[in-house]
């Protein structure tokens, strides 16, 4: 009995002197390195970079085909200045297999619902699309080399890498994943203005209201579409399957508007 009651006290003694030196030790800064921006400052950051490449893109016309990927590779470069794992930013090989998996999973989906609006009727006017008049090899072109590049590649980066990871460090991830959907949606705002080559597009009009409705309604659409994208980039923690899904919904959009058109 006076053996283990000794050993208990003298248990108490180191733990007790640990915390009363920890009172005085500093608040923990947070995930950011020494030297580093703080994860705050970090994401605005980023959310500025979002800003400034669409203003640039539209207002000096750059092409998103040349301007998309060292875009990318910057933003992935100062993540990782910033501290950011692979693994945080989805691009870890653990996840590579699994998130493969679910993006061609999706694809297929999107493929087989793609398949079957061109085949109906009803519903192949919504796929035809003026730009894709032209030969096989210039949607074949588009689809396989300018939407992966300039498109898949910089949003999914910007959006469900980068911004999420910086994001996840002092945000719950229901809100990160609204954040991103909802910056995702206002990205698509200026595109938007330059849809009506889409032949369901162009019957709403080109009168003020209607340009209106068109940008809150592509708006909405990608909002939800970056709500699915962030849903598959949670559940996987992969980045490579929201790309699979993104790729699929504009990549295979060109090749079955192509295919539309011909048939309309």
């Amino acid at each position: 009995m006076t053996h283990r009651h000794r050993g208990t006290v003298g248990g108490l003694v180191p733990a007790l002197r640990r915390r009363l030196e920890g009172l005085g030790a500093p608040a923990d800064p947070g995930p950011a390195l020494p030297g580093r921006l703080r994860p705050g400052w970090a994401t605005a950051t980023v959310v500025g970079a979002l800003v400034l490449v669409p203003l640039g893109r539209h207002a000096l016309g750059w092409d998103m085909l040349w301007l998309g990927p060292p875009a990318a590779v910057a933003l992935l470069a100062f993540a990782r200045w910033s501290g950011l794992s692979w693994d945080e930013l989805g691009l870890s090989r653990s996840t590579l297999a699994r998130g493969a998996l679910w993006g061609a999973g999706a694809a297929a989906v999107v493929g087989g619902v793609y398949l079957v609006g061109v085949l109906l009727p009803a519903t192949r006017t919504a796929f035809v699309d003026t730009r894709y008049q032209g030969s096989a090899l210039e949607a074949l072109a588009t689809a396989l080399v300018v939407i992966p590049l300039g498109t898949v590649l910089f949003e999914e980066v910007a959006f469900r890498s980068v911004l999420w990871a910086f994001l996840a460090r002092h945000a719950p991830a229901w809100q990160v994943m609204a954040a991103t959907s909802g910056l995702f949606g206002l990205w698509h705002v200026l595109p938007a203005l330059d849809s009506t080559a889409n032949q369901a597009v162009a019957t709403l009009g080109d009168e003020p209201a209607a340009r209106v409705g068109i940008v809150l309604g592509t708006v909405v659409l990608t909002t939800l579409g970056g709500l699915v994208f962030a849903e598959l980039r949670r559940r996987t923690g992969s980045l490579w399957a929201p790309v699979g899904l993104h790729w699929a919904t504009n990549g295979l959009g060109v090749l079955f508007g192509a295919v539309a058109t011909r048939l309309d």
